[in-house]
């Protein structure tokens, strides 16, 4: 059967892997994305009720790699300011507030269906959707797939991004740390009575976890937002069962009537909660990306952020290696890839996990301790300050900023202003 060379195979057509492969094109670099799902739904992808919490780091990459250009203006909605609530504390710990927003609320499904539109104008990518892999090797001389249809793939990396139940990740060895949280969460959107103010807001209840997340502008039958709900599987399964009346007020309930009244409930989505934490995020010609490195818990909402981290790091790394004629699988890079992925995510990982135990914990001294931090926390500004700066995002030094993507693709421009091929091994 054929085998079909290439530079980098890109493995998954979730955001994080077609915004790698966007990142790459124009470098010089060949990248095939091979995916499971059929390319009629990569183009037009189903609303699944999950809403992304960009950061202004993620915005400006998402500029600079022409997707956010794409996206539908009313499905962007800015984020000003941040309330944490917690059953003990009194008042909530406020963050933001500032001259510009903390960030932007953006469907999930209209993210990928952006970074799809600008994949298709790319002339170095090549989607292969449709399709299954039946095995993957890498070696110090190449990395090859092997489609169940017998066509297979030859490239000098392979980029493992098809999310946190990675069978690549599988496939090649490397093995991931889960941790199954116990909970289901449910997304739905609503609309409500009282006014959001473009505030989301998180509240830790006992029992449950309860988000809103701000949706466009008032309308004369309310405001919309996005409800995101925590609790163990049975419960979920009885508020599931539920008609839509019983369910709004169920919602109103449950927020304790601070949204007024609730109607209009959309499609309930429900997933398991479950975080990854790969033991190694590079190896021998691959490297690890998106949730099949981090998964992460949404507490936070830096999941898909992490993963436009990991696009910037590794885009950078493989567009110098373009430019410069090297070798992309090259191990020093990839372990620079890895140690420098690995120092901007551990830290928010850990933290996470330290929320989510700290916050879900309904025990009476834990639930003083938690209530405690609250009040101290809402009465210090520097630490509101760091966490605004923390939900934003903006960039520190240390860690590769848009800037990086555009020189290096000036860099490999070639005298006739296309772009430069980088040889083949």
């Amino acid at each position: 059967m054929q085998t079909i060379e290439t530079d980098v195979i890109v493995i998954g057509a979730g955001p994080a892997g077609l915004c790698l492969a966007r990142a790459l094109d124009g470098s010089g670099l060949r990248v095939a994305v091979l995916e499971r799902e059929t390319e009629a739904s990569l183009r037009a992808p189903k609303f699944d009720g999950r809403e992304i919490a960009l950061t202004q780091r993620s915005v400006r990459l998402l500029r600079e790699l022409g997707v956010w250009s794409r996206l539908p203006p009313d499905e962007c909605h800015p984020l000003c300011e941040a309330h944490v609530f917690d059953a003990g504390a009194r008042e909530p710990l406020k963050v933001g507030g500032g001259d510009e927003p903390l960030g932007w609320l953006v469907p999930n499904h209209a993210i990928r269906a952006a970074v799809f539109d600008a994949v298709s104008v790319s002339q170095d990518v090549e989607l292969h959707a449709g399709v299954r892999i039946a095995a993957v090797e890498a070696d110090t001389t190449d990395a090859r797939v092997r489609l169940e249809d017998g066509r297979s793939f030859a490239a000098r990396l392979i980029v493992a991004a098809d999310g946190r139940f990675s069978e690549t990740r599988r496939h090649l060895g490397i093995s991931a740390r889960m941790h199954d949280f116990g909970r289901a969460m449910l997304v739905c959107r609503v609309t409500h009575e009282r006014p959001h103010d473009d505030t989301a807001w998180e509240w830790f209840d006992r029992g449950q976890t309860l988000a809103r997340l701000p949706l466009g502008r008032a309308t004369p039958s309310g405001c919309q937002s996005s409800v995101v709900l925590t609790l163990p599987g049975a419960q979920m399964r009885d508020l599931q069962a539920m008609d839509d009346a019983a369910f709004a007020g169920e919602i109103a309930r449950r927020f304790h009537g601070r949204l007024g009244a609730v109607s209009d409930p959309g499609e309930r989505h429900v997933y398991p909660l479950v975080g990854a934490w790969a033991t190694r995020f590079a190896g021998t010609r691959v490297a690890l990306l998106g949730d099949a490195a981090v998964g992460m818990h949404p507490v936070t909402a830096h999941g898909f952020n992490l993963g436009l981290l990991g696009v910037e790091r590794l885009a950078a790394e493989l567009r110098d290696a373009a430019a410069t004629r090297a070798d992309p699988g090259d191990p020093v890079r990839l372990a620079r890839y890895e140690r420098g992925h690995r120092f901007a995510t551990a830290p928010l990982h850990l933290a996470t996990r330290g929320i989510v135990a700290l916050f879900t914990d309904d025990r009476a001294p834990i639930r003083a301790l938690r209530a405690g931090v609250l009040r101290a926390s809402a009465g210090f500004p520097p630490f509101r300050q760091l966490l605004a700066a923390f939900l934003s995002d903006r960039p520190r030094a240390g860690l590769p900023g848009n800037h990086r993507i555009t020189a290096l693709r000036a860099a490999s421009e070639q005298g006739d202003g296309r772009p430069g091929r980088a040889d083949r091994w």
